[in-house]
Protein backbone atom coordinates (compact mmCIF):
# COMPACT_ATOMS: atom_id res chain seq x y z
CA UNK A 1 0.00 0.00 0.00
CA UNK A 2 1.20 3.94 -1.09
CA UNK A 3 -0.12 7.27 -1.19
CA UNK A 4 0.24 8.71 -4.48
CA UNK A 5 -0.19 12.26 -5.36
CA UNK A 6 -2.24 13.25 -8.74
CA UNK A 7 0.85 14.02 -10.82
CA UNK A 8 1.90 10.35 -10.42
CA UNK A 9 -2.18 9.46 -11.22
CA UNK A 10 -1.79 11.42 -14.68
CA UNK A 11 1.07 9.95 -16.09
CA UNK A 12 -0.36 6.82 -15.31
CA UNK A 13 -3.19 7.85 -17.89
CA UNK A 14 -1.30 10.60 -19.44
CA UNK A 15 1.79 10.22 -21.89
CA UNK A 16 4.46 11.78 -20.21
CA UNK A 17 8.11 11.71 -19.18
CA UNK A 18 7.40 9.49 -16.14
CA UNK A 19 4.20 7.02 -17.77
CA UNK A 20 6.88 4.25 -17.51
CA UNK A 21 7.59 4.86 -13.78
CA UNK A 22 4.17 5.31 -13.46
CA UNK A 23 2.95 1.77 -15.16
CA UNK A 24 6.05 0.30 -13.03
CA UNK A 25 5.03 1.33 -9.72
CA UNK A 26 1.47 0.37 -10.34
CA UNK A 27 2.48 -3.44 -11.30
CA UNK A 28 4.43 -3.35 -8.16
CA UNK A 29 2.09 -2.30 -5.84
CA UNK A 30 -1.39 -1.74 -7.31
CA UNK A 31 -2.84 -0.79 -3.95
CA UNK A 32 -2.56 3.14 -4.44
CA UNK A 33 -4.22 5.19 -1.88
CA UNK A 34 -5.23 8.71 -2.09
CA UNK A 35 -7.18 11.89 -0.77
CA UNK A 36 -10.73 12.87 -2.21
CA UNK A 37 -8.48 15.57 -3.71
CA UNK A 38 -7.23 14.03 -5.77
CA UNK A 39 -10.35 13.71 -7.94
CA UNK A 40 -10.50 18.13 -8.14
CA UNK A 41 -6.23 18.13 -9.05
CA UNK A 42 -7.11 15.44 -11.76
CA UNK A 43 -9.76 17.26 -13.16
CA UNK A 44 -7.67 20.07 -13.34
CA UNK A 45 -4.96 17.99 -15.33
CA UNK A 46 -7.83 17.22 -17.52
CA UNK A 47 -8.69 20.48 -18.42
CA UNK A 48 -5.33 21.80 -19.53
CA UNK A 49 -5.73 18.71 -21.58
CA UNK A 50 -8.53 19.76 -23.56
CA UNK A 51 -8.08 23.24 -23.78
CA UNK A 52 -4.75 22.41 -25.32
CA UNK A 53 -6.55 19.90 -27.86
CA UNK A 54 -3.86 17.07 -26.99
CA UNK A 55 -6.72 14.86 -26.47
CA UNK A 56 -10.74 14.84 -26.97
CA UNK A 57 -13.36 15.35 -24.35
CA UNK A 58 -14.29 11.64 -24.63
CA UNK A 59 -10.79 10.39 -24.25
CA UNK A 60 -10.65 12.45 -20.92
CA UNK A 61 -14.10 11.44 -20.18
CA UNK A 62 -13.13 7.85 -20.54
CA UNK A 63 -9.71 8.53 -18.53
CA UNK A 64 -11.67 10.13 -15.49
CA UNK A 65 -13.74 7.26 -15.39
CA UNK A 66 -10.96 5.07 -15.32
CA UNK A 67 -9.36 6.26 -12.89
CA UNK A 68 -11.87 6.97 -10.52
CA UNK A 69 -13.27 3.85 -10.84
CA UNK A 70 -9.69 2.33 -10.15
CA UNK A 71 -9.05 4.96 -7.01
CA UNK A 72 -12.99 4.68 -5.56
CA UNK A 73 -11.89 2.18 -2.91
CA UNK A 74 -9.25 3.99 -1.99
CA UNK A 75 -10.83 7.57 -0.91
CA UNK A 76 -9.77 9.24 1.99
CA UNK A 77 -11.28 12.16 3.55
CA UNK A 78 -8.38 14.08 5.25
CA UNK A 79 -9.72 15.49 8.79
CA UNK A 80 -9.22 19.70 8.57
CA UNK A 81 -7.45 19.94 12.25
CA UNK A 82 -4.63 17.47 10.84
CA UNK A 83 -4.33 19.67 8.07
CA UNK A 84 -3.94 23.13 10.01
CA UNK A 85 -1.86 21.54 12.68
CA UNK A 86 0.62 20.58 10.13
CA UNK A 87 0.46 24.07 8.06
CA UNK A 88 2.18 25.13 11.16
CA UNK A 89 5.10 23.11 11.06
CA UNK A 90 5.84 23.24 7.29
CA UNK A 91 5.81 25.88 3.99
CA UNK A 92 3.73 22.91 2.03
CA UNK A 93 -0.07 24.12 0.74
CA UNK A 94 -2.39 22.41 2.67
CA UNK A 95 -3.53 20.61 -1.22
CA UNK A 96 -0.25 18.99 -0.85
CA UNK A 97 -0.47 18.43 2.92
CA UNK A 98 -3.65 15.85 2.11
CA UNK A 99 -1.23 13.23 0.61
CA UNK A 100 1.23 14.04 3.53
CA UNK A 101 -1.00 13.43 6.03
CA UNK A 102 -2.75 10.48 4.41
CA UNK A 103 0.32 8.45 4.39
CA UNK A 104 1.59 9.57 7.67
CA UNK A 105 -2.10 8.30 8.96
CA UNK A 106 -2.02 4.80 6.79
CA UNK A 107 1.62 4.94 7.88
CA UNK A 108 2.92 4.46 4.46
CA UNK A 109 5.08 5.70 1.93
CA UNK A 110 3.79 9.38 -0.41
CA UNK A 111 5.42 8.29 -4.10
CA UNK A 112 4.95 12.20 -5.32
CA UNK A 113 7.46 13.78 -8.28
CA UNK A 114 6.96 17.26 -5.92
CA UNK A 115 10.54 18.44 -4.88
CA UNK A 116 9.12 20.59 -2.27
CA UNK A 117 7.45 17.74 -0.53
CA UNK A 118 10.30 15.77 -1.36
CA UNK A 119 12.48 17.95 0.77
CA UNK A 120 9.82 18.54 3.52
CA UNK A 121 9.06 15.14 3.98
CA UNK A 122 12.12 12.95 3.16
CA UNK A 123 11.36 9.91 5.97
CA UNK A 124 7.43 9.56 4.45
CA UNK A 125 8.15 10.57 0.46
CA UNK A 126 9.56 8.25 -2.36
CA UNK A 127 10.14 10.35 -6.16
CA UNK A 128 8.62 8.24 -8.49
CA UNK A 129 11.97 8.57 -10.37
CA UNK A 130 13.32 6.51 -7.48
CA UNK A 131 10.62 4.12 -6.31
CA UNK A 132 10.91 0.10 -5.48
CA UNK A 133 9.25 -2.15 -3.69
CA UNK A 134 12.03 -3.35 -1.82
Amino acid sequence: MIVVDTNVIAYLWMKGEYTENAKRLLKSDPDWQVPLLWRSEFRSILSLYIRKKLLSLSELYTIMTEAQKMLKVNEYSIDSLDILEKVKKCTLSAFDLEFVVLAETLKTKLVTLDKKILSEFPKLTVSLSNYSSS
